[in-house]
């Protein structure tokens, strides 16, 4: 339904009736006319209209020169032979160069007013496009929000988990000398092994871009290092650290980014023991 529209807003069938077509475009629309009845009614309001508009616009023949065409059939039976021809002799060629002027200026507004229907059509499919892109931009967004929302909600019900699994304990580190208010809550679980650190609740200085905090897990006398992390304060995730199977205690120092083999004591932030 849709190409038979576009097809008669495509402005063929008006050059059609104004004879302004190829022989390939004229046996195209007859077809086009046959197959669908709803170009066979447009073709035929064309028609209709230009004839209308022909009748609306036509000019009538000088009197003096249908006085002449009467009085030749009542007389001779149309032999007009008889009569002067020298006063109207001008008048058939004017009546000629007035049709063909008129049949001109039709052509001309013809034409002006498929180019505007033709520029009005492309500034409509314009403003169409635009609007579409438009919609997928926002619908875009809507996806990734959407995608975002899901993946807080996961990370919430994980965090829920480590709270609600009684195989967790839980370590408040406390301040050391270098910074006495530090906290830092450390979740383990000696079953699985899994190492989590509570960045909501954290309170540390804030490290600057060449430094990390460092976890450590004091197996024994010995610090096993679980993995750097950064002081933000918006974060409000639990982060995973290193697994580890035994602790007998957890520090956090401040380590050069990346972090460091073994621990710089004089930069102990904070300590918790069982």
């Amino acid at each position: 339904m849709e190409d038979i529209k576009a097809y008669i807003e495509s402005g063929i069938l008006e050059l059609y009736v104004l004879g302004d077509v190829t022989q390939e475009e004229k046996l195209q629309v007859e077809d086009m006319a046959l197959k669908h009845p709803a170009i066979k009614a447009e073709l035929d309001e064309i028609e209709r209209s230009m004839e209308l508009y022909a009748e609306s616009n036509s000019v009538g023949p000088p009197a003096h020169l249908r006085d002449r065409v009467l009085n030749s059939v009542l007389t001779n039976f149309a032999d007009d032979r008889n009569f002067d021809t020298k006063k109207g002799s001008e008048a058939p060629d004017n009546t000629v160069v007035l049709s063909a002027q008129r049949s001109y200026n039709f052509y001309k507004y013809a034409f002006a007013a498929c180019l505007t229907l033709l520029l009005a059509s492309s500034i409509a499919l314009i403003a169409l496009y635009n609007q579409l892109q438009q919609s997928n931009n926002q619908l875009a967004v809507l996806q990734t929000d959407k995608q975002h929302f899901a993946n807080r909600v996961n990370l919430m019900d994980h965090e829920l988990s480590v709270f609600r699994n009684p195989s967790f304990k839980f370590m408040k580190l406390k301040g050391t000398v270098r910074a006495p208010s530090a906290v830092l809550m450390v979740a383990w679980n000696p079953v699985n092994k899994k190492v989590m650190i509570d960045m909501g609740s954290m309170k540390m200085p804030v490290n600057d871009k060449d430094h990390q905090y460092q976890l450590w897990a004091l197996v024994g006398k010995k610090p096993v290092g679980l993995g750097v992390f950064d002081m933000k304060a918006d974060s409000t995730d639990m982060k995973e650290m290193k697994s580890i199977a035994s602790a007998n205690a957890f520090a956090v120092t401040l380590e050069p980014r990346g972090g460091s083999a073994t621990p710089t004591m004089d930069q102990m932030m904070v300590i918790g023991q069982f």
